[in-house]
């Protein structure tokens, strides 16, 4: 690998990894507009193993947006991440693999002051990524949960 392509790497691992935190930002401040900015048109979500829905970003964002609401914290953490690109004639290509594991901590609304949280889950995250021309893109996520805690009732 050339110096040249060695440099295209790193900085695709970069803006790889920049789109899997803005994932998890968006989804905890709840700014769904940027959430579905992430996706290439038609990329999809899907949150079915925690009981959720799978389907198109946009209608996703609409479900997340009413099942997250009563939860004023939200701390979504994304770590071990492993990133494959696709290759093409030994050169890296236009799409990705990536396979994380994340820790989600919630707070319920009606929460008085800092405590510990109501919920938390954890799993694993299976991202298909696309290069476009507005840079990567999402198309297609499948969150795979493997453990939830909830707190005792108050």
């Amino acid at each position: 690998m050339t110096q040249r392509a060695e440099l295209a790497t790193v900085l695709d691992r970069l803006a790889v990894d920049e789109l899997v935190t803005a994932y998890a930002v968006t989804v905890d401040d709840g700014d769904w507009t940027a959430y579905r900015d992430l996706f290439t048109p038609g990329g999809r979500a899907d949150y079915r193993s925690s009981g959720g829905i799978e389907g198109e970003a946009g209608q996703v964002a609409g479900w997340l947006a009413g099942n997250l609401a009563r939860y004023a914290v939200r701390q979504h953490l994304i770590v071990n991440r492993r990133v494959r690109f696709g290759v093409l004639e030994h050169d890296t290509g236009d799409t990705a693999r990536v396979r994380a594991d994340y820790l989600n901590p919630m707070r319920l609304t009606d929460g008085d002051g800092p405590a510990a949280p109501d919920l938390e889950c954890g799993g694993r995250y299976d991202f298909g990524l696309l290069r476009t021309p507005e840079g990567w893109r999402i198309g297609e996520v499948v969150a795979t949960e493997k453990w939830r805690r909830t707190a005792p009732e108050r």
